[in-house]
């Protein structure tokens, strides 16, 4: 119990005893309405304002649209969109099978156990 009364006493005195010590060197009221009153002013309205570098292109947009059509022909634009990793001229490739024969081979795996059921595979959804 005195080793905790004595703790708390001791934090307590660190606390006041360092805002005593903030305060003594803070400048006074009157020291700073004096710096104030020395510091030089400029009238309202008249500050000098840095000027902010210009945001306009130097190029119209009939120039940026001749460049992009430009870069397009020669195929240097970066792919965009959700198939963007597929390069730009490829094509999917048509199935050479019937649809008939895509549901015989379907109907085959499934006897055999090749697939997976439904909601068991890696995408399925958590519960």
């Amino acid at each position: 119990m005195k080793n905790a009364l004595t703790v708390v006493a001791a934090v307590a005195a660190a606390l006041f005893a360092q805002g005593a010590f903030a305060q003594a060197s803070a400048p006074t009221r009157a020291e700073v309405k004096a710096e104030t009153k020395a510091a030089p002013k400029t009238p309202a309205g008249e500050a000098t304002m840095t000027p902010t570098p210009g945001t306009k292109s130097e190029t119209t947009r009939a120039a940026r649209k001749d460049a992009t059509k430009e870069a397009r022909k020669e195929g240097a634009l970066a792919a965009t969109g959700p198939g963007a990793e597929g390069s730009k001229g490829e094509k999917p490739i048509k199935s050479t099978k019937t649809r008939a024969e895509r549901k015989a081979e379907t109907k085959a795996a499934v006897k055999a156990g090749q697939t997976t059921p439904a909601g068991e595979g890696t995408d399925a959804p958590k519960k």
